[in-house]
């Protein structure tokens, strides 16, 4: 890819936007924006997550969001080693994750309409935000793992049979090869994320268009910043509801796979013994809750970061 900044003769992705370019400027700012946005959002969610991930492993203790949140901070207190455990892995993990995601997503959509050419890109505009938030999570993903496999050991394990402090936990399951550190749980995770990520970006892409097409029918450009990213965030928010339920399965097994009972064992066995109604139920309405928010946020605090530097809102 070259960085010239003179508009070529022939078709391209990267120039559809005269005046924003997408050169190795402008893929580096979202990486950027990437890790801000997801870096943030997830630790803030961190109360949340601790107890949807028990609420997924341990359902006879963890009967619903607020009862299990009082249960944990009643035995373990408000602190890094009760309902915030896990929040330093969450941040380094979904950081490099958001790096990925975002920033190799804009990388792969170009690419990819490319190699397409302007008509099946203008037809099959779905297809080609499917393949490159794909394979961005793809890559995202083997950079998340180790970080989201301390996690949820952490998040799950019962007060005084784990270490809490990241690189303790870290030193704890390299030691112990039943863990499977730390790639052990790369195939669910690509399981979960990879369709999250592809329901994340074409039902965001599909619902701002929808917006601007049907609702706000002016140029997009004669709204203000604050109107633009409120759709944004409504576009964002509706898009992470779909995103919880399509990568809700995979995400309890991801955390049932940190319980002490299940180390060993394949995640088949796993979801036969558990049962696939719980698999796909347990926790979803807190997941809902959760990446619903965090959804909206992440894309509403990308767009905010790429509005200030003079990138404009996505979803064009």
């Amino acid at each position: 890819m070259t960085d010239a900044l003179t508009k070529p003769k022939k078709w391209d992705a990267r120039y559809l936007n005269p005046s924003c370019p997408h050169d190795t400027n402008y893929y580096i700012k979202c990486i950027g924006g990437g890790v801000l946005a997801c870096g943030t959002t997830h630790t803030a969610v961190c109360p949340l997550d601790v107890v949807k991930c028990n609420m997924q492993v341990s359902p006879e203790r963890f009967k619903s969001l607020g009862q299990g949140m009082k249960l944990i901070i009643r035995e373990e207190g408000f602190g890094a080693h009760g309902i915030l455990k896990g929040w330093l892995p969450t941040f380094f993990g979904y950081s490099v994750q958001g790096a990925g995601k975002f920033g190799l997503y804009e990388l792969f959509k170009d690419f990819y309409s490319n190699l397409a050419g302007e008509k099946i890109t203008t037809e099959w505009g779905g297809v080609i935000w499917l393949a490159g938030s794909a394979s961005a999570e793809f890559f995202a993903d083997m950079g998340l793992c180790p970080f989201e496999m301390v996690k949820v050991k952490v998040q799950t394990s019962p007060k005084g049979t784990f270490p809490t402090g990241m690189f303790a936990a870290m030193s704890a399951m390299r030691a112990n090869p039943s863990t499977g550190f730390p790639f052990k749980s790369l195939t669910p995770l690509w399981c979960r994320q990879i369709p999250y990520t592809m329901a994340k970006f074409y039902f965001f892409e599909r619902i701002v268009r929808t917006f601007y097409q049907y609702v706000f029918t002016k140029p997009r450009d004669s709204y203000s910043k604050a109107t633009q990213l409120s759709i944004t965030f409504a576009s964002g928010y509706l898009a992470g509801i779909i995103c919880a339920i399509v990568s809700h399965p995979a995400d309890t097994l991801v955390s049932a796979r940190g319980k002490a009972s299940n180390a060993g064992k394949g995640y088949g066995q796993i979801a036969k013994e558990m049962g696939y109604t719980t698999i796909c139920t347990k926790g979803l309405g807190t997941r809902i809750l959760m990446i619903g928010t965090l959804t909206g946020l992440q894309w509403w605090i990308y767009d905010s970061y790429k509005t200030a530097l003079g990138m404009g809102t996505s979803g064009h």
